[in-house]
């Protein structure tokens, strides 16, 4: 019994990793293009994540100290 598991928990997993590219499925469309858009999107740029999906990391550093606003909501507690 816990063989039969472990062994379908490995088939699962090993199904997992396919490497193709992906393509719609043959005789089907692509999705409809988005509003305002002239032209449907190509499968390649559905697939491209734009900047606002993977931002860039920014690794500027501070030159110079300078001193925080006042945060009229930091109040005691009651």
């Amino acid at each position: 019994m816990k063989r039969a598991l472990v062994l379908m928990i490995a088939l699962g997993l090993s199904a997992c990793g396919a490497a193709n590219r992906l393509q719609p499925p043959k005789g089907e469309p692509l999705p409809v293009a988005p509003r305002g858009a002239s032209a449907r999107p190509t499968a390649q740029q559905l697939l491209t994540p734009t900047p606002q999906q993977r931002p860039q990391r920014s690794d500027e550093l501070m030159t110079q100290s300078q001193e925080r606003r006042s945060d009229e909501f930091d109040l005691p507690p009651r």
